[in-house]
């Protein structure tokens, strides 16, 4: 009887081990980013709700997949899950940069209005790639930094912007700066020996890499608001039974609620970092305001011409009151 106690207790013993199913999840971002303590929150949350059942294990700062590379390596069954920047991604579907066209969707309320304009479209073309999107999560908006107080639009004009992409050359350019590509690690000194006067980037970014040391003026003009996306691949998805695919979805939901949160938060205490190390922060005034919403009306338009009807309802959707 004893013999056969041990026997049964070793058999439930590997039925547990069989049932327990593990999702490796990578992100290019690093551990300390509010970004990815959301992710790690939601993996623990899933634990606890499932019992262990499913565990999501983490692989930050690019350790298990380059950023460009995590969305491949879910449709290719290399990750069931991962998180990247879903305007990364434009390049393949313009419907993907929807979030970051320039000036379009300027504050956090109206970058989740925008989010749920685009969400459903996005889910059906990544659905299609045998991807499920869960949850998804903004970085604070891409802001001025400037040397030099910018009082007008004519400001501008003959000055160094420091740029990064196409988008934000197209943005100088038209502003009438001229374009200095710099990437963010670099940006301190270039600043320093004058090789860039202004730039967008958001108020982290300026708090996290000291640019208070080097320049003086923030406008939160918040430009745009780029999210990060988590998602898993459908078919390790399905592979869940009804209460555990439950018990991720319901995690998903209160990961994005308080990543929202926490990317406003974030937002908030990096401005006053900055203006406790010296900065002045002031609103743009009415002349930048215009040149930068006519930016934003002329790269809207040159969005829809790629993005066809998906991206017509995207913007219709948005913009209906």
């Amino acid at each position: 009887m004893k013999k056969f106690i041990l026997s049964f207790s070793a058999l439930a013993c590997a039925g547990m081990v069989q049932a327990q199913t593990k999702w490796d999840l990578p992100t290019g971002y690093g551990a300390n980013t509010f970004q990815t303590q959301n992710v790690q929150q939601f993996a623990d949350d899933v634990d606890k709700a499932t019992g262990g059942k499913l565990k999501i294990t983490l692989h930050p700062g690019g350790s298990l997949f380059k950023q460009p590379e995590i969305k491949r390596a879910i449709q290719g069954g290399l990750a069931p899950a991962g998180e990247f920047i879903i305007s990364g991604l434009a390049n393949e579907n313009p419907l993907f940069g929807v979030d970051s066209i320039p000036f379009l969707a300027t504050s956090y309320a109206d970058s989740k209005r925008l989010y749920a304009a685009s969400k459903p479209v996005q889910t059906k073309v990544l659905a299609a790639q045998g991807v499920k999107m869960l949850f998804s999560v903004p970085w604070p908006g891409q802001s001025l930094y400037s040397v030099k107080a910018i009082n007008s639009a004519d400001d501008f004009k003959g000055s160094k912007m420091r740029t990064y992409n196409p988008a934000t050359t197209k943005i100088a350019q038209m502003l009438g700066a001229s374009p200095v590509t710099i990437q963010l690690p670099e940006l301190g000194q270039a600043l320093a020996t004058g090789a860039a006067s202004n730039f967008l980037t958001s108020s982290a970014s300026g708090a996290d890499g000291k640019l208070y040391e080097q320049t003086k003026f923030f406008y939160p003009v918040n430009g745009w608001l780029p999210l990060n996306v988590t998602a898993v691949s459908q078919k390790a998805f399905d592979a869940l039974d009804q209460p555990t695919q439950a018990a991720v979805l319901k995690a998903a939901e209160a990961a994005e609620q308080r990543g929202w949160a926490a990317s406003e938060k974030v937002d908030a205490d990096s401005i006053k970092t900055l203006s406790t190390n010296g900065m002045t922060i002031a609103q743009p005034s009415d002349s930048v305001k215009k040149a930068l919403l006519a930016i934003g009306e002329t790269m809207t338009t040159e969005w829809l011409a790629s993005a066809g009807a998906d991206g017509k309802a995207i913007i219709d959707a948005y913009r209906k009151k």
